[in-house]
């Protein structure tokens, strides 16, 4: 921890480097010596959630194809928030939009940021037990083929140990809901 009496950067400037899909932004800093430096930091949206629907003994996962990594992989029902939108308000949304599922009530989980010496946005993690009822997917996106897929909590934490699990919100948020006592704890790996 530190004491409170270290100084941040102060920003000086600021230049658009890239827009598309990912919006990366060159901010121009005076570090604490007095040298100034460019600093290159992801703002390509105002955060992210992703939500871990627990199912009495299952959780309800999304599996999609992520191209970057070139296979299927299990996730958590999420993506960006609008400017303007809540946390909650976005996650919602996305539960509805990806899997057709409208949750009686979400229990904020944590917050985390994925990179933070790179990325600006936090990543807003939910927990759904309270139970959900239909509702209509949003399929009009043909890059985002999403499926729906339910595991064990024992399997997911398998699947985690195994190392088959690369998402990270999905991993800090069945970690997080067993720290704080709202699943039951991680399984540890067999080692035989």
């Amino acid at each position: 921890m530190t004491s409170g009496t270290e100084q941040g950067w102060k920003t000086i400037g600021r230049a658009e480097a890239y827009a598309g899909r990912v919006r990366l932004v060159d901010h121009t800093v005076l570090l604490t010596d007095g040298t100034v430096s460019i600093y290159e930091v992801d703002e390509s949206i105002p955060f992210a959630v992703a939500t871990l629907v627990v199912d009495g003994e299952h959780v309800v996962l999304t599996r999609q194809y992520r191209y970057p990594l070139d296979r299927w992989i299990y996730d958590l029902p999420g993506g960006a928030g609008d400017q303007g939108e809540t946390p909650e308000a976005a996650a919602r949304r996305e539960l509805e939009e990806e899997l057709g599922l409208i949750p009686h009530e979400l229990v904020p989980l944590h917050t985390f940021f994925v990179n933070p010496g790179r990325a600006a946005w936090p990543v807003h993690l939910f927990l759904c037990e309270a139970g959900t009822v239909a509702g209509s997917m949003d399929t009009s996106d043909p890059a985002e083929q999403v499926h729906r897929a339910r595991m064990t909590t024992s399997e997911l934490d398998a699947a985690i140990a195994s190392g088959q699990i690369v998402d990270p919100s999905l991993i800090v948020a069945r970690a997080c809901a067993a720290a704080r006592g709202l699943l039951a704890p991680l399984a540890t790996a067999d080692r035989t």
